[in-house]
């Protein structure tokens, strides 16, 4: 296990998006383009990919993406990953670290749809992208049994709103999706929002709503796609929702559990305490990442039409 001083690592990840969402707010595209490339700069330093797992660019139907390979894959296997990064930032580069450890343990390959990003590309720019990508991937002969859908932050909550559209566009759901601090209500309005405020150092509500009047342009944050807690989740295939105990969005979090459990969706909540927003990241230098990761694999594992 590598040592990581986690408290630094939020306070500068928490900097970083602060200087995203102002240039996103009115700073040339030059600027928002320089930061973006910092921001991954800085992911790609702190939590580098772990050795035996290979990347490559493709085009998903229009979409880039990103194409994850590993020694020792399940063939026909896929993890379609959603990263986060509020809509605004991130990248499938980015997030090489945690995808690597995933599909390392996860014996499978991986999908990280490149989707647009606000302002450029407002709401819902980046669900159609998924959606895009993943008829792709089935269009390659991808059994969806064999597809696990996981996502982290923003990209935890489009896991849900891309298989809600994807569900209505007749395509066949996959075996299951790890949703992790998923960003489920953009109206903000979660105990937590307020009670916790301030004690994950990473993410804040002032953060979160500027955010989102970013990226929803004239959508209203109930948008069932824009705030998968509105949305009509029957026939998703089951979901795991992992939280941690000191983040703003576990009130929300809580919500969407009940939600996908209303429509009776198979779903599982997890509440890590103590653990600040996307703990996961910190996969291979803090044991409760390694944990988290362990346990969204094993989900994903006993709903796989291939062991």
């Amino acid at each position: 296990m590598v040592s990581i001083d986690v408290s630094g690592f939020y306070k500068e990840w928490a900097a970083r998006s602060g200087d995203v969402i102002d240039a996103a707010e009115g700073a040339g595209p030059g600027s928002l383009d320089a930061l973006r490339l910092a921001y991954r700069a800085f992911f790609q330093d702190s939590l580098p990919a772990p050795d035996g797992v290979a990347f490559h660019a493709v085009d998903a139907g229009g979409v880039a993406a990103e194409r994850v390979t590993t020694a020792g894959a399940v063939e026909g296997r896929y993890l379609v990953y959603l990263h986060g990064g509020a809509y605004i930032v991130g990248d499938p580069q980015g997030y090489r670290g945690l995808v690597g450890h995933f599909v390392r343990r996860l014996r499978a390959h991986a999908l990280v749809p490149d989707y647009r990003l606000a302002p450029e590309a407002l709401f819902p720019a980046a669900v159609e992208d998924s959606v895009t990508a993943y008829r792709w991937l089935l269009e390659q002969g991808t059994d969806p049994a064999n597809v696990v859908f996981a996502g982290d932050s923003a990209g935890g909550a489009l896991a849900v709103s891309a298989l809600v559209e994807a569900r209505g566009q007749g395509l066949p759901m996959p075996a299951a999706a790890i949703v992790i601090s998923p960003w489920a209500n953009l109206e903000h309005t979660g105990a937590t929002m307020f009670s916790l405020d301030g004690v994950d150092p990473s993410v804040g509500r002032q953060g979160l709503r500027r955010a989102a009047d970013v990226v929803l342009g004239r959508a209203p944050a109930n948008s069932p796609l824009a705030s998968p807690v509105f949305a009509d989740t029957r026939g998703l295939p089951p979901v795991l929702i992992q939280i941690g105990g000191h983040e703003v969005m576990l009130s929300d979090a809580l919500r969407l559990a009940a939600k996908l459990a209303e429509d009776s969706v198979p779903v599982r909540l997890e509440v890590a305490p103590e653990m600040g927003h996307v703990w996961h990241l910190l996969v291979g230098h803090f044991p409760a990442a390694d944990k988290a990761v362990s346990d969204g694999v094993a989900f994903a594992l006993e709903h796989l039409s291939v062991r």
